[in-house]
């Protein structure tokens, strides 16, 4: 059965963080018919400095909320008579699961689990699927690693989950396929590969290789620097997944992915390339002498790798942005909003965890 071609209450979940906040301001823009109700816990990674200056801004009503409170989820569903749930909320941060697993179990499988019923319940009254759509925004991660000579992920791929993260997260997956073939709610997963972008919280590797670099800071590599990972530009996500909501099929995953396979190490170089460039009277030039190597984190993976060949063929969708393109943008961005950094990185959250996880790079 094909997706649904017409959405009017759409319930976003995790939308004031990075890639749920770039989604809304991209389909409040794509999708000019559309309301969106936005619910966020607004935990360290979520920030109402991501929903300024949205686009169609009387659209968006935004709910200060956690997606484990199932009273709050079921008024959410009947008083918006939502149609639509497009579901990115999540603990998300590898390195924090393995500080604190919990907040992972939690959020990740029994926030799904709650938002499942909640559509279940909501949805089971009109006898018609067709009218409503669950989309799960997973992660390639939930496949695990990749050995050199191994074939890209592909959506039959065996899930090996090798984190607590990607653990949380192939459970809340494996629970959305189950209410699908259990219950007939209509659903989709896509599972993406590493999105950088706007508004990034700047802990992960992208912007805080951005931030040190411009400050002249270390710029920390796990070990050698050598893993491999497949990069999307948060943009083309979007696209992808408004993409699938439009024309993928019930009950199917789709892969999404931005088709290259750099090393940390060279994409972090090539990062110090641009900012050469863009700041060439930088006291840092050339800043990939900020380049440290660290003791790498337990059970990294070593290779991520996309075959994007399903979403490709059935539905037309590619990424616009190379990841050298993605990249100028995103160093570019960064260097030109100083005010939404400012406010970020004076966050207690924020520095304490700079602190927890690299101070050993300032030794």
């Amino acid at each position: 059965m094909r997706m649904q071609t017409v959405m009017e209450n759409v319930l976003v979940t995790g939308g004031a963080g990075f890639i749920g906040s770039n989604f809304v301001r991209y389909f409040l823009q794509a999708r000019p018919n559309v309301a969106i109700v936005n619910l966020d816990a607004l935990t360290y990674a979520g920030s109402l400095e991501n929903l300024r200056n949205l686009p169609g801004e009387e659209r968006h009503n935004f709910i200060h909320g956690d997606i484990c409170d199932a009273n709050l989820v079921e008024r959410i569903f009947a008083e918006h008579e939502i149609d639509t749930v497009i579901h990115f909320a999540a603990e998300s941060h590898v390195d924090r699961s393995i500080h604190g697993p919990a907040p992972f179990i939690r959020t990740n499988i029994q926030g799904t689990f709650t938002l499942l019923e909640a559509a279940r319940k909501a949805w089971a009254e009109t006898g018609d699927p067709s009218f409503y759509r669950f989309h799960h925004v997973s992660t390639d991660e939930v496949y695990g690693t990749l050995a050199p000579d191994d074939p890209p992920f592909s959506e039959t791929t065996p899930y090996r989950p090798n984190s607590p993260y990607a653990a949380s997260k192939a459970s809340s997956d494996h629970l959305v396929r189950a209410y699908y073939h259990t219950y007939g709610l209509p659903c989709v997963i896509t599972n993406c590969s590493n999105n950088y972008g706007p508004f990034q919280f700047p802990e992960k590797l992208i912007p805080l290789v951005i931030l040190n670099a411009v400050n002249g800071k270390p710029l920390p590599i796990y070990g050698d620097g050598h893993q491999i990972r497949d990069w999307l530009y948060v943009e083309d996500h979007c696209e992808a997944i408004l993409t699938v909501l439009e024309h993928g099929t019930t009950g199917e995953t789709y892969n999404i992915g931005g088709d290259n396979q750099p090393t940390n190490l060279e994409m972090v170089r090539q990062i110090c390339a641009i900012l050469d460039e863009q700041l060439p009277q930088s006291p840092h030039v050339p800043h990939n002498n900020l380049i440290t190597h660290v003791e790498d984190r337990p059970g990294h993976d070593r290779r991520y790798a996309m075959d994007i060949t399903k979403i490709r063929e059935s539905l037309g969708w590619k990424p616009n942005e190379t990841l050298e393109s993605g990249l100028a943008k995103t160093v570019q961005w960064y260097l030109s909003h100083d005010e939404w950094l400012k406010t970020i990185r004076e966050r207690p959250t924020y520095k304490e965890w700079i602190v927890k996880q690299y101070e050993r790079t300032d030794n």
